[in-house]
């Protein structure tokens, strides 16, 4: 078993070659041009969309969060003095920088396992 160990951890060991490529080597490149496919560099993958899915999802939830605060300094703006009014736009403001903080967060955090994994 521990011999053959190295061909299951690395696949190519298994097939004697360094530079297997599964589209080009099966033949799946050519159907998919005679389909009228996009291949190459050019066509989209899984990996490609759900980066771009995120990065639109992210970016909405952070102007959503912007807008919260510009909101929140209205509110405090137009408080002329009301404490209760200047409570609720700390409020809103407070929770507006915390989404913010938390959406910049999984942002960084999504943008460097996708870059990763590319």
């Amino acid at each position: 078993m521990l011999l053959l160990a190295p061909i299951f951890i690395s696949p190519q060991i298994a097939y004697g070659q360094t530079g297997f490529d599964f589209n080009k080597d099966s033949g799946l490149d050519q159907s998919a041009d005679s389909g009228g496919f996009v291949t190459g560099e050019d066509a989209a993958t899984i990996d490609s969309l759900t980066s771009k899915v995120i990065t639109i999802f992210l970016s909405m939830i952070g102007i959503v969060f912007l807008a919260f605060a510009i909101y929140g300094g209205v509110v405090w703006m137009t408080a002329d003095g009301n404490e209760e009014k200047v409570k609720t736009a700390n409020k809103i403001i407070m929770n507006a920088l915390f989404g913010i903080i938390i959406t910049l967060s999984a942002y960084i955090i999504s943008y460097f396992i996708i870059s990763y994994f590319q």
